[in-house]
């Protein structure tokens, strides 16, 4: 079986979890590498592992990068955003 789109973000979730903001930014790129589009889901996710990780700028980063694919931000992406920023 090959790792969908939900397969990651459960992945980047958990590492999110963890507190490896790092691995979850590397499974960004293995997501991209694999063909795969990422959803809200994936960039929220990879927001709030930045936001636990104290990387403000990143989480702002990866906020443009769902902009760029016409993702629509909610609730869940404002306030990891904003959480990133009151800790940087």
């Amino acid at each position: 079986l090959e790792p969908n789109v939900i397969t990651f973000n459960a992945l980047i979730s958990a590492y999110e979890k963890g507190g490896q903001w790092e691995k979850a930014l590397a499974l960004l790129d293995e997501l991209q590498q694999r063909q795969l589009t990422p959803d809200l889901i994936t960039y929220n996710a990879l927001i709030s592992a930045c936001e636990k990780g104290g990387r403000w700028e990143t989480a702002l980063d990866l906020f443009d990068g769902l902009r760029r694919r016409d993702l629509e931000p909610n609730v869940i992406t404002y306030n990891a955003l904003i959480s990133a920023c009151e800790k940087g």
